[in-house]
């Protein structure tokens, strides 16, 4: 019986237990699992006159939003093709059981036994959290900041008890220490739960808020607690206060936002004199405030929505900070305004554009204004002295790191806290005086048995088509021969202006501890060159993105840092789009393409008004449903729509049931047009976590779990392509003898 005798027709297949199938093919002697064969429903789909089909439409639950709440309502047809392919991907990665076994305990060994944020004082308390030796879920604290009597808040392992998923998104306390709130995710989807519990009773209030976005504030009065609420489409589309005495019947809608391309959120500002309130997308923004010593008060408009005009508020004692790309601020200012006046005809400049100095982030305190800019991929932080004086920056001495900084509970201090960290540094929180102009360090996160000089980064630079110079930072142990020889980790994101900076990643020293070199592609579609190399790579310059990460790995092949067919390539989510489309457009780089959670069916998720990110990604894509030009330059690139016939390498694809940002069935559906077009021999997998969404795991060695099954792919990728090439020149060698 021959290996394609085996692939049984779609309705064959579903009625067979994939077990069955497997051991058949074992008896049958098949080298290989054989895969599972999606069935094929002709669906025409007409948009402008055009048309494609998507023969894999049916994938998709039609009471999806039923699904995301609870996946055990999803269709019996479509989980039973979910569970085989999760079979089947086990069946072919068998042999790296052993492996990932391996991974897993050297990254469980990587972990801080006892692993604790660094503390934030507020009043008091110092307030922090920790993750118990072999626990989950992190445990939240508090400690008299004279010194005393440890505190827990709230042991989330408790509450996760018999969960297949828990997620705290959010977890504070109020400004009279009185209160504890969090918001917690027992599905994977995104809908939180807010909780609110008195400390010194335990008593935990009645009537939670559900269907909350997950972020939530207290009033500075610790009297009331606002939140953005969820519509029945998954979007933030209101605003909802509750007092703290009260309930459901208490609650008030605050503002509602009938635009649904926009977002709300709310915010509390750094002087705790505001409650703000933001309607934005990555076009168009609108703040409205509350004043702190009336929080049941209607909110304020700061300055109307304008067309292509995005601007951020905090406060800074009594006035506005405010950090917007108008006037054509490509990179962004900051401008001040009155409290008592503050639309746009009274903003003043503070901090003036500088092309190429994209600010990033702005915290203020009482005495200073820190800002955070970008630079050639590289970030640095400004301090300002109020009232005057002279900036200085702080200054930074490896080739490549990352920088955050975080936002104090203390206005009046002279404290800036930061966090430092880069591909061979593990994170690191200081205290930057910046009054006195010294740093003091908090806390060094702890990674057992690992020495930092032992590996090298490096910041190269590659040439793309049209000229532009993308960055590429590139990790090494020293020592590690640039002759081509090395395999490397190629990893790439490029959309919704986010930047991906050079990062500690303790998964990586698995690769780079076997002879891997682990590079970040910096490509356009995100902000790592300013808020311009985000503009020159979406909508009708999307196609950017996929070029210069063809370019990065190009690049390091000419440079000696690998050879073609030596590239693990990898991304996520938006990320995940590129693996879909450089898979398409050169599949002979690649040794395997590892794709997270990947958004890969383009055209028809941007035509679908139900799911909840559709909207307000109009403006990163374009809107396929009214513009004829957006349509036919997705369809020039979305990975569904271009796959054609090839021999594609080994490609993974990893995905979760209740994600409500990529929903599981595009890479179902990519998967299975993967498979039926490849004319090669290299095996495409989808595995599904059944009980997540789409940050995988929510416990923290679960999460380690994923990362295994992902490190053991590459290898796993890497020595088969290994295997066939040196078989392919054997036989080339044995023709040319011949």
């Amino acid at each position: 019986m021959k290996r394609r005798d085996l692939l049984l027709s779609g309705a064959a297949f579903m009625a067979l237990p994939y077990s069955r199938l497997l051991h058949a093919a074992a008896a049958e002697g098949a080298r290989e699992p054989v895969p599972p064969v999606a069935r094929r429903e002709l669906k025409v789909i007409t948009q402008f006159g055009r048309k494609r089909v998507d023969e894999y439409a049916w994938l998709r639950d039609p009471n999806y939003q039923a699904v995301l709440k609870d996946p055990s309502k999803l269709r019996a047809d479509i989980r039973d093709h979910l569970l085989a392919e999760n079979a089947y991907c086990d069946a072919v990665l068998a042999p790296t059981k052993p492996l990932q076994a391996t991974l897993l305990e050297e990254m469980r060994r990587r972990l801080e036994p006892e692993a604790q944020t660094a503390p934030i004082a507020d009043g008091p308390w110092l307030y922090y959290s920790r993750f118990r030796a072999g626990a989950e879920q992190p445990t939240y604290l508090r400690s008299p900041r004279a010194g005393g009597k440890e505190q827990v808040l709230l042991d989330a392992n408790v509450l996760a008890r018999g969960k297949s998923f828990f997620h705290i998104e959010q977890a504070g306390h109020s400004p009279d220490h009185a209160w504890f709130a969090y918001s917690v995710d027992e599905a994977g989807s995104e809908y939180y739960r807010i909780e609110i519990l008195e400390i010194a009773s335990g008593r935990v209030l009645p009537n939670a808020p559900f269907d909350a976005q997950g972020h939530f504030v207290f009033s500075p009065d610790s009297k009331w607690l606002f939140w953005s609420v969820r519509d029945e489409r998954g979007r933030p589309h209101a605003i909802v206060r509750r007092p703290l005495a009260g309930g459901v019947k208490d609650e008030q809608i605050v503002h509602r936002e009938p635009d649904e391309g926009l977002e709300l959120s709310v915010a509390l500002s750094s002087d705790r004199r505001y409650i703000l309130i933001t309607a934005e997308n990555r076009d168009t923004s609108e703040t409205y405030f509350i004043p702190a010593s009336d929080p049941a008060a209607a909110p304020r408009l700061i300055e109307p929505r304008r067309k292509g005009v995005l601007y951020r508020v905090d406060g800074w004692d009594g006035r506005f900070i405010i950090l917007t790309n108008d006037d054509g601020a490509i990179d962004y200012k900051i401008m001040s305004a009155d409290d008592a006046k503050p639309s746009r005809s009274e903003w003043r400049e503070l901090i003036p554009h500088r092309p190429g100095h994209f600010i990033v982030d702005f915290v203020p305190s009482r005495d200073h204004l820190a800002r955070l800019e970008r630079v050639e991929a590289l970030e640095r932080i400004i301090v300002l002295p109020r009232g005057g004086g002279i900036e200085h920056t702080l200054k930074f001495e490896e080739e490549a790191y990352s920088l955050a900084l975080e936002r104090g509970l203390e206005f009046s201090s002279s404290l800036l806290r930061y966090v430092y960290q880069s591909p061979v540094t593990p994170r690191q929180w200081w205290d930057y005086d910046m009054a006195a102009g010294r740093r003091t360090l908090i806390k060094q996160e702890d990674v057992p048995g690992y020495d930092h000089t032992r590996y090298v980064v490096k910041r190269l630079s590659a040439k793309a088509p049209d000229g532009q110079q993308v960055p590429i930072t590139a990790v090494m142990k020293r020592g590690t021969a640039l002759d081509g020889s090395a395999p490397l980790f190629l990893f790439g994101y490029g959309a919704y202006g986010v930047a991906v900076s050079p990062t500690f990643s303790s998964a990586n020293v698995c690769l780079l501890d076997r002879g891997w070199i682990c590079a970040t592609a910096h490509i356009r579609g995100g902000s790592d060159k300013g808020w311009g190399w985000f503009l020159d790579g979406r909508r009708f310059t999307k196609r950017n993105t996929f070029t210069d990460y063809i370019a990065c790995a190009e690049h390091l092949c000419r440079i000696g840092y690998t050879r073609p067919g030596r590239i693990l390539a990898y991304g996520r989510s938006a990320g995940g789009m590129l693996m879909g489309a450089v898979l398409n457009m050169r599949p002979d780089l690649w040794a395997g393409v590892l794709a997270g959670v990947p958004f890969v069916d383009v055209i028809n998720t941007m035509s679908d008004v139900t799911l909840p990110l559709t909207p307000p990604e109009w403006l990163e894509w374009g809107n396929p449903l009214t513009d004829p030009e957006a349509y036919d330059y997705m369809m020039s690139y979305s990975p569904y729509d271009n796959v054609r016939p090839t021999a594609f390498p080994p490609v993974l694809a990893t995905c979760g049931l209740t994600d409500p940002r990529v929903t599981y069935w595009e890479p179902a559906k990519w998967v299975a047009r993967l498979r039926a077009n490849n004319i090669g021999k290299q095996p495409i997998l989808l595995h599904t976590n059944m009980s997540a969404g789409h940050r995988g795991a929510g416990g923290r060695y679960d999460a380690l779990k994923d990362a295994a099954l992902n490190l053991a792919f590459a290898l796993w990728a890497m020595e088969r392509t290994e295997r066939r090439a040196s078989r392919s020149q054997t036989r080339e060698a044995r023709w040319r003898r011949s």
